[in-house]
């Protein structure tokens, strides 16, 4: 169970973050095993189908294993869904193995997991802490590594929401998932949702994950354990959703009578449709 007084959870050691890694990435193979080839063309992103999703993973993968992107030929056109120099990497990896079948994509999904599996196993719990970039900034590999779960875990679902197979809702991985929102959940409620300061808002998850999320607005926008008073605005919605919004995957319009509002309605309003915080 959560620490009720720390929401967003201790961060998880080498152990238990090479254990979810290794989790989510048999999860992922599994899932792939079963699909028809029709299924791994269903598109899943803009831009990018089944296969251009798990080309993705094996390229991050690949390039924390010291691999390279292939270049992309010369005057290629840069495709619209790509907005940033992330971006344009992963497309590098996403454009070179879309040549693979989709039995030798997942061969090589297992491969690059089974190596960075025995690299990570290899590491010692320092040099997990050793200083490091990551997709939020400058913090240490590990935090790399707690990135990566939330990741793969994410684009996991976009598959399973493609191919019409729901399922790893709940469980350590979902739950490592989860804490990677819940820490950015200052940001969200004080920059994306723009709450008043003086305000107090509850982001209630119903299941399969069941938590009370709060966050106080003095001078800054604070994820605490719990409020001094009643929220100004709360919102309640499935864990699922909360994640599916969280990572930018749907249009709030569209699933806005899955989402109870309480108190401050334009306050309520704004928490609910402005959610989405990834690149």
């Amino acid at each position: 169970m959560p620490d009720p007084s720390d929401p967003a959870g201790e961060r998880p050691g080498k152990d238990l973050v090479v254990a979810l890694l290794r989790q989510e990435w048999s999860t992922l193979a599994d899932l792939l095993a079963g699909l028809s080839d029709e299924q791994w063309s269903r598109p899943v992103l803009p831009g990018w189908d089944v296969h251009d999703v798990v080309a993705h993973v094996v390229g991050t993968e690949r390039m924390l294993s010291g691999e390279q992107a292939p270049p992309v030929a010369p005057g290629a056109d840069e495709p619209p869904h790509v907005h940033n120099p992330i971006g344009k990497a992963n497309e590098q990896w996403v454009l070179s193995l879309r040549g693979r079948s989709h039995a030798e994509l997942l061969g090589d999904l297992r491969a690059v997991t089974d190596r960075r599996l025995a690299a990570l196993e290899a590491m010692s719990e320092e040099e997990l802490r050793a200083p490091s970039w990551t997709p939020a900034g400058d913090a240490d590999y590990g935090r790399f590594m707690e990135i990566r779960i939330f990741d793969c875990y994410m684009h996991e679902q976009d598959i399973r929401v493609a191919v019409g197979r729901p399922g790893h809702e709940d469980g350590p991985v979902a739950d490592a998932a989860l804490r990677e929102v819940v820490l950015a959940l200052g940001y969200i409620v004080g920059k994306r949702v723009g709450a008043p300061d003086g305000s107090r808002v509850t982001i209630a998850l119903t299941g399969p994950i069941e938590r009370q999320l709060h966050v106080a607005v003095d001078g800054r926008a604070t994820l605490v354990a719990a409020l001094d008073g009643p929220p100004t605005a709360a919102i309640a919605l499935s864990s699922t959703l909360f994640l599916r919004l969280a990572g930018g995957r749907l249009d709030p319009a569209s699933v806005r009578d899955q989402i109870r509002r309480q108190g401050d309605p334009t306050l309520a309003e704004r928490l609910a449709t402005n959610l989405a915080y990834t690149i």
